[in-house]
């Protein structure tokens, strides 16, 4: 990793301890400070860490940590991120401080969704560090319950089909491990998660999905907790996803011994219906409901074909065009 000299962050430091007026040139500055701590090592020598002290204060100071404008007090959770990860295990702020640091780090993730927000790397730069650091579980430690709920809320909700794989996968992993290190999960918890896996089609399928994947990465743990939730939240367990009724029930492997079936199905099914079709003409004759091809036949769509065997079925059809005529099978 490039290193930074001592004299970069004294001079950091300074600066931000008294901070320009301008918001424009407090952004810039927060810019500046951010990237220049991503150049630091973790676990850095002495002299290093030596000169980050006043810095690590600066950003916790009234002038930048209770800024009006949001965009810097985004900036400014995004510089803390950065010495979080730098001084990971150990923490720089008291619990007091983390606390109020987890407040503004949940905040950050109100507006995920917003990609062309100025503040949109920097959310996805958080939740990177979120991820990295585990920093769920120092605030499992502190018993930021509240915060973790409104983390829960922002995830779900702010999740899109355009964001990286990576952005989905940070979600799932964070959401996941306060589960499965909770020493007790209460309704409040899995509330957000039961609102996105109930059968409404007004919910985005990829909300729905991240919802889902949490539960089968939890079954084990929540069977108790996940039935005292959907009582909890008044609404019949039939109105959910199957998977929340497989996990209470104790059938999910049973589910997922069923949809492995299902997806050998598809691929037999492919293996048959592209032998003969371009791929052109399957991407013609087929029409798209949430993320999965089904082909129109006399009017009506059937045959679910995953999106993700799409790739099989243009192998297959390229292999079949290429094939030697007269070779194959006769009759």
């Amino acid at each position: 990793m490039i290193s930074v000299s001592d004299r970069e962050l004294e001079e950091a430091g300074r600066k931000l301890r008294d901070p320009p007026s301008s918001v424009h040139e407090i952004l810039s500055l927060l810019d500046k400070v951010e990237h220049l701590m991503s150049k630091i090592e973790q676990s850095p020598p002495c002299p290093t860490m030596c000169e980050l002290y006043p810095l690590i204060g600066a950003l916790v100071s009234p002038k930048l940590f209770k800024h009006s404008d949001a965009h810097v007090k985004l900036a400014v959770a995004a510089c803390i991120c950065q010495i979080t990860f730098i001084t990971a295990p150990d923490l720089t702020y008291d619990d007091d401080q983390m606390k109020e640091v987890f407040q503004l780090i949940v905040s950050s993730f109100e507006h995920l969704s917003d990609i062309y927000s100025r503040s949109y790397a920097k959310r996805l730069s958080i939740l990177e560090t979120v991820y990295d650091v585990k920093l769920s579980r120092v605030m499992l430690n502190l018993e930021c319950d509240a915060l973790l709920v409104e983390m829960f809320q922002h995830f779900l909700n702010g999740i899109r089909d355009h964001h990286p794989v990576k952005v989905f996968s940070s979600m799932e992993h964070i959401m996941t491990l306060v589960v499965e290190e909770s020493d007790d999960i209460p309704p409040q918890l899995l509330s957000p998660i039961l609102h996105y896996v109930r059968k409404d089609d007004k919910i985005p399928q990829v909300s729905r999905k991240l919802a889902e994947q949490v539960l089968v990465n939890c079954a084990s743990k929540l069977k108790t907790y996940l039935t005292d939730a959907v009582k909890s939240s008044g609404i019949s367990l039939d109105k959910y996803s199957n998977i929340v009724a497989s996990i209470c029930e104790g059938t999910l492997s049973a589910l997922k011994q069923n949809g492995a079936v299902a997806d050998k199905k598809e691929v037999k099914f492919l293996a048959c219906f592209c032998i003969k079709l371009p791929l052109s003409f399957l991407l013609a004759s087929s029409v798209s409901y949430g993320g999965r091809l089904f082909p129109k036949t006399n009017g009506y769509e059937s045959f679910p074909v995953s999106f993700a065997l799409i790739p099989f079925c243009h192998f297959v059809s390229s292999a079949e065009q290429s094939r030697p005529k007269g070779s194959g099978s006769k009759g």
